[in-house]
């Protein structure tokens, strides 16, 4: 780690620029309050502070600034730069510093990196949106202006014959996509308040604002004509059913009722049955058929018919009994319905069992018990009868020793084929 470095008034004047100076406390709307240079430590409702005592105020914040520069930044830095991370530091925070990519790049010696990693910090939270802001991108170009701006005064020389700028593609990511959004901070007033530039803000935020100046954008160019009022076309004559009567277009008006005293005697009903109706009014519209009764009501019942049979033929609809073709179902028997939504029952298939295996007969594990003594005791009697002078192609003692293991053989192969019968029976059971 370098030397420990103190902030200078450079920092000081860059912090107080962009900070601005509030006279009288105003409370944040996370519930803190503010005063002076961005002092919020100590700050209170109804407290007042004069320049002086903001400028001491902020020289007592930069402490605590300098000495988490002086504890975590390893690289050596002039008085330039430190006074610029000062202000750059002042403004994130303790944590946001620590875990920013500035504090990584000066820790590996990247200095003209963690410059440019400064300017990633230009977003704010307004109106519950992050946005680019005005301020802060000035902010951070000011930073980096001094960051990079030698403490002699030297700068070195790049001439433009020789070294020409070409367009750098990875630093696409430093021009914000959207326009920075200029705010207005309120220096006065018992509350902080940030407002836009110009007006005052609107509700639903950037993505509001745009909207309706498209929309009012859109309404310039499509203008709707006045509309003219339209002669009124005669009424067209309605299509009707095939089965239904004709309606006449005009019904006549009733006659006006004499008062009750005035009224005729009633005629007998026989004369009044045998009346002729008056002719139809030439008032009333043209001379139309007037449709017979029978058909009237019969049609609609023989298209309903024809319908119904065609359904039935169809999707095999039961014909309910009190129908003509009751009998015709009957005699060609019941019809069965079949619903495919209805849940069905899932009767699994059966399967044959499979023929179980005859079971070898005990017998044979006896004679190999059996066998497996005889040869052990012939081992045994072999072994013991056996004279150590004797002579020939083949010792006492190993024609012993083979029929003692030939014998034991036997018998571990019927024990073992007698435990396999038990457990097949314990399964079974």
């Amino acid at each position: 780690m370098g030397s420990r470095h103190r902030v200078s008034r450079t920092a000081i004047e860059l912090i107080q620029r962009f900070e601005g100076y509030r006279r009288l406390a105003a409370q944040l709307p996370d519930g803190r309050w503010t005063i002076g240079y961005g002092h919020t430590r100590t700050a209170r409702a109804g407290a007042e502070v004069s320049k002086e005592d903001a400028e001491a105020l902020l020289i007592y914040d930069l402490i605590g600034v300098a000495h988490l520069l002086n504890e975590n930044v390893y690289a050596p830095l002039n008085q330039n730069q430190f006074d610029a991370l000062a202000s750059f530091a002042f403004n994130l925070g303790e944590q946001a510093f620590r875990t920013s990519e500035v504090l990584k790049r000066l820790n590996q010696g990247q200095l003209i990196q963690a410059a440019c990693a400064m300017e990633l910090w230009r977003k704010a939270e307004f109106e519950g949106e992050a946005i680019v802001i005005d301020a802060m991108v000035r902010r951070r170009a000011a930073e980096k202006l001094l960051f990079l701006t030698p403490p002699d005064g030297t700068w070195v020389p790049a001439p433009s014959p020789i070294l020409r700028p070409l367009a750098d593609a990875g630093a696409r990511d430093l021009v914000p996509a959207d326009a920075p959004v200029e705010l207005q901070a309120s220096l006065d007033g018992d509350r902080a308040q940030v407002r836009r530039e110009g007006g005052a803000p609107q509700p639903g935020g950037a993505v509001r604002a745009a909207a309706e100046a498209v929309s009012s954008r859109l309404q310039t160019y499509f203008v709707e004509p006045p509309s003219e009022a339209a002669p009124e076309a005669p009424e067209e004559p309605r299509p009707q059913a095939d089965f239904a009567p004709p309606i006449t277009p005009h019904a006549p008006e009733p006659e006006p009722q004499p008062p009750e005293d005035d009224l005729p005697e009633p005629e007998p009903a026989g004369d009044a049955a045998t009346e002729e109706p008056p002719p139809a009014s030439a008032e009333a519209g043209p001379d139309l058929p007037e449709p017979e009764r029978g058909d009237v009501e019969t049609a609609p019942r023989d298209e309903a018919e024809r319908i119904a049979e065609e359904l039935s033929e169809a999707f095999e609809v039961p014909t309910p009994p009190d129908s003509a073709a009751a009998p015709e179902a009957e005699a060609a028997g019941p019809r069965v319905r079949i619903d495919d939504t209805a849940p069905y029952e899932f009767i699994p298939a059966r399967v044959a069992p499979l023929p179980r295996k005859r079971e070898p007969s005990i017998v044979l594990d006896l004679l190999l018990a059996l066998l497996g003594l005889a040869f052990f005791a012939a081992a045994l009697v072999w072994g013991m009868a056996a004279q150590p002078e004797a002579s020939g192609p083949v010792a006492p003692e190993a024609v012993a020793w083979l029929a003692g293991v030939a014998g034991v053989g036997f018998l571990g192969v019927a024990v073992f084929r007698l435990l396999q019968r038990l457990s097949r029976a314990a399964e079974q059971d």
